[in-house]
């Protein structure tokens, strides 16, 4: 892409301090922004911050120094969060102010259910063009919003996701008083724990494919017309993996191209219904090839074990392909295929 890599101070979701990269191309003059670099899962001890204790502050550095760089132009991915604050720790980076009805500055995404106001800071907005790239298309609230799909990965459970949807909830109810457009309900608002949603309300975001942007950017499709098997992977392959996310693009590209497509991923869950794909397969490493613990200590080692398995009937699949053009690819002694007949 041309871009070079910078470095902001900021901090992470529990408010440590943190050096963040970011990506800028000075001759579009476009930033690329992972939010993740501030609030991801990854960087935090597993089970050692409940998600209460959690905010997206840290993002606002990174947009701001994007914009003191002199970009116009900003793509933030919002993926792999540890937060499900609405976005309300980056509002408050940026300078908006959460107010209840005592007049009172709310310090915490866990005060929401007294928010009354919300005051904007006198510059809205920092770019010309906020493109938030997503992986799933949940609403904010709901069944399949942000707190009940994704809190529990995070570690809300039982009455903590009643509470933090309520919170969300009174956001959302504020927010669409003051601007006369409920973006809750837009796909995506329930990403990176409503961050998606945040993006859109106090940075004038608009949402773009994830999956999308990386199959345009990198011409995947012309390299996929060369390819007979196309191989894509996920952490756990489920049903949110058919809403939105790379590898269900991926499948189905490759569906629509006539091409068999494999899924190796760490865990297959029962998805139900049949795939919309006629040559598509999900393969697990859990439990096929080791238990969950023997594979979280070795994850390379799981990963080529489980693609020599499948490795050798991956023919059959291909056989099952809709498109006849792609018949007769397979060489006699080709692993999976039948001996030929005489």
């Amino acid at each position: 892409l041309g871009a070079c890599k910078r470095k902001c101070q900021t901090v992470d979701a529990a408010g440590r301090p943190r050096a963040a990269g970011w990506w800028y191309d000075p001759t579009s003059r476009t930033a690329i922004v992972e939010a993740a670099q501030t609030n991801g899962l990854a960087l935090l001890p597993p089970g050692g911050y409940h998600p209460f204790r959690l905010d997206t502050f840290g993002l606002g550095a990174l947009l701001q120094d994007a914009r003191d760089a002199g970009a116009r132009r900003c793509l933030v991915g919002i993926g792999g969060s540890a937060t499900n604050d609405g976005g309300f720790g980056l509002a408050r980076s940026l300078g908006w102010r959460f107010v209840d009805g005592q007049g009172r500055d709310i310090p915490s995404w866990t005060g929401l259910e007294t928010l009354t106001r919300i005051v904007p800071p006198a510059e809205r907005r920092l770019f010309e063009e906020l493109t938030i790239a997503v992986d799933v298309a949940n609403p904010l609230l709901g069944r399949e919003g942000a707190s009940r799909v994704y809190g529990p990965q995070k570690g809300l459970l039982g009455d903590d996701i009643d509470r933090a949807e309520a919170c969300l909830a009174r956001l959302a109810a504020v927010a669409c008083m003051q601007t006369g457009e409920d973006c809750s309900l837009w796909p995506g608002a329930g990403a990176a724990g409503g961050l998606g949603f945040g993006l859109t309300v106090f940075g004038g975001g608009k949402f773009r494919s994830g999956g999308e942007l990386f199959i345009e950017t990198s011409r995947l499709e012309g390299r996929m017309r060369r390819a007979d098997l196309v191989i894509t992977a996920e952490g756990a392959f489920d049903r949110q993996s058919l809403m939105g996310k790379g590898v269900g693009l991926v499948a189905g590209l490759a569906g629509r191209l006539g091409l068999p497509c494999l899924c190796l991923a760490g865990s297959v869950a029962n998805v139900r219904g049949k795939f919309p794909w006629p040559a598509f397969r999900a393969e697990a490493i859990v439990p096929q090839i080791a238990a969950l613990d023997a594979a979280m200590a070795d994850p390379d080692g799981c990963l080529q074990r489980l693609a020599a398995k499948v490795a050798g009937g991956w023919c059959t699949l291909a056989t099952s392909s809709v498109t006849p053009a792609k018949a007769g690819v397979h060489k006699q002694g080709c692993p999976g295929c039948p001996p030929a007949r005489a």
